[in-house]
């Protein structure tokens, strides 16, 4: 007899798990339940579309509705969840026409992501806030995508306010610039992006102003008001001044209300709370993605809302959905961003982070070019290395530095290196790719390791292996 599976989420974890489980099962009834008419689209490439570098908007889906059945997936679109009878094993939604029903399931897997987090300011928010038809916008889904580019094509834009300076916000503005548009981006942290050191941070906003964003950090915008001659005037932290559009990504909060009205538990940044094989504690039911919380490998549970978690957090849920064993293995919070020219990554923990975590971490920046010098072009790499002071761990890295780089390949190496628990000085001993006009006989992440190394070597380094023996296991001596 075939297994019913329900998923609530087309988003990143919830087809996920849909293709995981007909791959693992192909006789499994799958029945996604979207909300949207979007099942698997790009939020994260939104962006692009709005600046023109990606059209038309249907490209930004990962496969198409097509795809997606063709693998066996049955789509509800525009059909709401709207509660959980864990007992009955049955999920309540209703259709596009108001139509009530009950679908049944043997097992239901839960990813329903996140929804913006809307800041505190006085006409945003309630039956009288201004919206997108005044040109104030939220930027979370499809369909905020199409009132912000009615906005921006419907009428005259100028100028344009974001609110937060996040990832999504560093990218609109690039966006927007593309556009033509005078943008100004505000924020009530002291530096833009604050997932890097401030020290970093001051990089990329020296980036933005460059290429004309006028940037406002330790600003908190409190009110916006339509003006008589329609445009918004925005105030607050010293700001006042009226802008044809104001965009607002001030960060993302967990959907939980379906799992916790059945009876699910919260815990980190109020995500549902999740083992290893993504299960929620509630009978037959799975959840993954934006909605619950994360299993960092340096600093245990956390709330880390990433595409790249929820796709395979998606994947271990679809699995064992179906009868599997998998384990999510856990994130070391890998993140990259473009602004402009510039690239922008981290990967594991900052120093804040790492105390919290109960680590004694010590940083060093260091500047290595990114191919060798003699090789036209090469451009230097800001590199800050996190290590643990008493046994030389790597905690974490942050890189920033020009398009072209390949500051998201270097991050990648930095995120292996935590994933598998290497010291800083092991980093030395990895057998990286090298030629002169795209790397150096030592890569830039290992002159930043060494770096590390001279100015914090742990009296007990000397200790931890770095090179395996010629008894190791691995390595297998060659037969004549």
């Amino acid at each position: 007899m075939s297994r019913s599976l329900v998923i609530i989420g087309g988003s990143d974890a919830g087809i996920s798990a849909g293709l995981r489980a007909r791959e693992l099962d192909p006789t499994a009834e799958v029945t996604v339940v979207v909300a949207d008419a979007y099942p698997n689209y790009s939020i994260c490439g939104i962006p692009y579309y709005v600046s023109g570098e990606v059209a038309p908007w249907q490209s930004l889906a990962h496969r198409t509705y097509a795809d997606l059945e063709a693998a066996g997936l049955t789509l509800r679109v525009n059909t709401r969840a709207t509660a959980i009878d864990v007992a009955g094993q049955r999920v309540a939604v209703t259709d596009p026409d108001g139509t009530e029903e009950l679908l049944a399931y043997d097992e239901l897997v839960v990813g329903t992501g996140a929804h913006p987090a809307v800041p505190a300011i006085a006409g945003v928010g309630g039956p009288d806030g201004l919206g997108p038809a005044e040109g104030v916008h939220l930027l979370h889904t499809i369909d905020d995508t199409h009132a912000l580019m009615a906005s921006l094509t419907g009428r005259s834009v100028g100028s344009a306010l974001i609110v937060g300076a996040g990832y999504i916000g560093v990218e609109m503005s690039e966006a927007l610039v593309a556009r033509g548009v005078a943008t100004t981006i505000a924020q009530r942290p002291a530096e833009v992006l604050a997932t890097v050191d401030a020290e970093l941070g001051s990089l990329v906003r020296a980036e933005m102003e460059a290429h004309g964003v006028e940037v406002l950090t330790g600003t908190s915008v409190t009110a916006l008001a339509r003006t008589a001659d329609g445009q918004i005037a925005a105030t607050g932290g010293g700001l006042s001044r009226s802008f044809d559009v104001v965009v607002i990504v001030a960060g993302v909060r967990p959907d939980v209300a379906l799992l916790v009205g059945a009876g699910a538990t919260t815990g980190a940044g109020g995500a549902v709370v999740v083992d290893e094989t993504m299960a929620t504690g509630l009978p037959h039911v799975w959840a993954a993605g934006d909605c619950v919380i994360t299993h960092h490998r340096l600093m245990g549970l956390t709330y880390l809302p990433l595409g790249t978690t929820a796709h395979k957090q998606g994947r271990v849920a679809g699995a064992n959905a179906v009868g599997g064993h998998a384990r999510f293995a856990g994130s070391v919070g890998t993140q990259v961003v473009k602004v402009f020219d510039l690239v922008a990554a981290r990967t594991g923990l900052l120093e804040h982070e790492a105390v919290a975590a109960g680590f004694r971490p010590v940083t060093t920046q260091t500047s290595p070019n990114d191919h060798k010098a003699y090789y036209p072009g090469a451009q230097p790499i800001t590199i800050r290395v996190t290590a643990d002071a008493d046994t030389g761990r790597l905690l974490g890295a942050q890189l920033v530095g020009r398009l072209g780089s390949e500051i998201a390949k270097r991050a990648d190496v930095f995120a292996t290196a935590l994933f598998h628990a290497m010291t800083v000085e092991g980093i030395a001993d990895l057998d990286l790719a090298y030629t002169p006009p795209l790397g150096s006989p030592w890569d830039a992440v290992q002159m930043a390791a060494q770096a590390w190394s001279r100015e914090h070597r742990p009296p007990s380094i000397d200790a931890l292996p770095s090179v395996p023996s010629r008894t190791d296991p691995l390595i297998k001596e060659k037969t004549p």
